[in-house]
């Protein structure tokens, strides 16, 4: 439950970088008196190549979005990396723990780290990662990486289940999670 409660603010910082990227993308195409600047400079200098200039003008365009859309991936794997880390270093536990009464056991900033690293990889660096290999045309790498993805998440969440009930990211980090509320 813990999980579902953090991943939630994951989904709304996601939500978050997409319209603002939307809105980045709706600013660069109705920039019009921008794209007629461009377009008329790339024509001038074309030397009678209308079409080269105009692919030139929509290639640039495109390659400007793909690159929005990328930092976004990329601003959303950095917040959700600082948010573990951060909650870790300086709480004990996340957001989603601390509504549970649970907190990672022990406190050390390099179990911290290590933890917020493997979670972040398997809850949304690698999803990430798939996603900019689709956008920049590499579909069968894409599909491996996102098949890889969704094998990291299972193993980091099924351990759970195992003898010591602790997930990939605290085995690999030597931390465990435990409740905080005494019971009477």
């Amino acid at each position: 439950m813990a999980w579902f409660i953090d991943f939630a603010l994951v989904v709304a910082a996601a939500a978050l970088f997409a319209i603002l990227t939307f809105h980045r993308i709706s600013a660069l195409v109705t920039d019009v008196p921008s794209l007629a600047t461009k377009g008329g400079l790339d024509l001038v200098t074309s030397r009678g190549d209308v079409i080269g200039a105009s692919e030139h003008l929509g290639l640039s365009l495109w390659d400007r979005i793909v690159l929005d859309v990328e930092e976004a991936f990329g601003a959303l794997v950095v917040v959700t990396f600082l948010y573990q880390w951060a909650c870790l270093t300086l709480l004990g536990r996340t957001l989603g723990k601390g509504v549970l009464g649970l907190r990672v056991t022990p406190r050390v900033s390099r179990h911290a780290l290590r933890r917020a690293a493997v979670t972040t990889a398997a809850d949304v660096a690698v999803y990430a990662l798939a996603c900019v290999l689709l956008i920049e045309g590499k579909f069968a790498l894409s599909v491996l990486v996102w098949a890889v993805a969704v094998v990291l998440f299972l193993v980091n969440a099924l351990t759970v289940f195992f003898p010591g009930r602790r997930s990939l990211a605290d085995r690999l980090s030597g931390t465990s999670v435990v409740g905080t509320f005494r019971r009477a």
